[in-house]
């Protein structure tokens, strides 16, 4: 299935697996879950949300600090 995937100002269509969920993603693209925001379809979501086709997901780093 293909979806949609935003990373900051990159944008790209990607093909992944059916079943995946938020999670399964960031270890494919290697982006560490605790570091990001995940949004699908304009709506903030958790790690186990599943993936479906046609989705958008946008990938927002977190900006934390002391």
């Amino acid at each position: 299935m293909k979806i949609k995937l935003i990373i900051g100002e990159k944008e790209e269509l990607i093909e992944i697996s059916e079943n995946k969920t938020v999670k399964n993603l960031l270890d494919i693209i290697d982006i560490a879950s605790e570091t990001v925001v995940v949004k699908k379809n304009d709506f903030i979501v958790i790690d186990e949300e599943i993936i479906e086709d046609g989705d958008l997901i946008e990938v927002i780093q977190v900006i934390y600090g002391g």
